[in-house]
């Protein structure tokens, strides 16, 4: 019988996916003898410091943290080196000088939140309810000198509902993925690894990161596809476009549950029908009935509590 490999972990994560993984680690007795995670951030209106999810985590279970502002500093290097581990495990987290992916004896590897190769980069479960897909993953790689395309170590498949969110989509890919890395953490444990090479292919789908421009509704588009952008984005960071209210200044708003009525109709996109206490958004091939809807100044509401004090205009438009 092989004896297993004495294992000395440093993980490196910031959001709340990573968390999981972290709790997981050492729910199951792994030694994690570091923790690297982003510095402290101002946040919220007052500016004050804020720690990252892994970091207010790590504090609780008395885990050595250090938050580099830079990745190649010597300093950090140093102290890296210093903590003689010979296993990383990166989940959402920056992307590493290969100084760093190559320092610990059994490799570095990384969770990424899709179906590897499809769905590289920085947003791919957003992407993959944008669209339109109907089942994705998670994947375990050791890290190389690009983004995302080492060999694969394990990958766990999940479906997607038609009224799937990207905050439930998150909140599933988390759990699995947190497993997942259990699994492959305990084959690097018994030294029976096997890898396989990302495939070549020319029909690759691409996370890009959001930003607002690609986070803005287009009113001209299909019922599917602004249905799937807005539960893509939903609850963060959110879909969004202007309300053309018969103001002066059109005003940005955001939209958060909604669901899709197919029908023909002679609307012009984007209008507003108000009946009944319910509100539609005319596109091609029907109509996006929203549930839940944000105006400026506002925090997010039902529409029909809104409605109750926001009086749209007989010819209000989304933009």
């Amino acid at each position: 019988m092989t004896k297993k490999r004495d294992l000395r972990i440093v993980f490196m994560g910031t959001p709340d996916f990573a968390v999981a993984t972290l709790k997981s680690l050492l729910d199951n007795d792994y030694n994690v003898v570091g923790v690297i995670t982003a510095p402290d951030r101002k946040a919220g209106r007052g500016q004050k410091l804020r720690a990252s999810a892994v970091k207010e985590f790590a504090l609780k279970h008395n885990l050595n943290i250090l938050q580099p502002k830079n990745l190649k500093a010597e300093n950090f290097i140093e102290d890296l080196k210093a903590l003689k581990a010979n296993l990383q495990i990166i989940v959402a987290f920056r992307m590493l000088p290969k100084v760093v992916w190559q320092m610990p004896e059994y490799g570095t590897f990384n969770l990424h939140a899709s179906l590897l190769p499809q769905y590289r980069g920085a947003a791919p479960i957003h992407w993959a309810i944008i669209n339109g897909e109907t089942k994705t993953g998670v994947t375990t790689f050791f890290i190389d000198e690009k983004i995302d395309t080492g060999a694969i170590i394990l990958k766990k498949e999940t479906n997607i509902g038609d009224d799937t969110t990207v905050g439930e989509l998150h909140d599933t890919l988390m759990t699995i993925g947190s497993q997942l890395v259990i699994d492959t953490v305990k084959r690097i444990e018994s030294a029976d690894v096997a890898t396989t090479i990302q495939p070549a292919s020319k029909h690759l789908k691409t996370a890009y990161k959001l930003n607002r421009d690609n986070c803005k509704i287009d009113w001209t588009q299909d019922l599917d596809t602004i249905y799937n952008k807005i539960r893509g984005l939903n609850p963060f960071p959110t879909a969004w476009c202007y309300l053309d209210n018969g103001k002066d200044e059109f005003e940005p708003v955001k939209l958060y549950k909604v669901e899709k009525v197919k029908a023909l109709h002679n609307y012009e996109y984007g209008s507003i029908k108000i009946e009944n206490y319910e509100m539609k958004v005319a596109c091609r091939n029907g109509f996006i009935k929203v549930e839940e809807f944000q105006i400026p100044g506002k925090r997010k509401m039902p529409v029909r509590a809104l409605l109750n004090g926001f009086e749209f205009s007989k010819n209000a438009k989304l933009l």
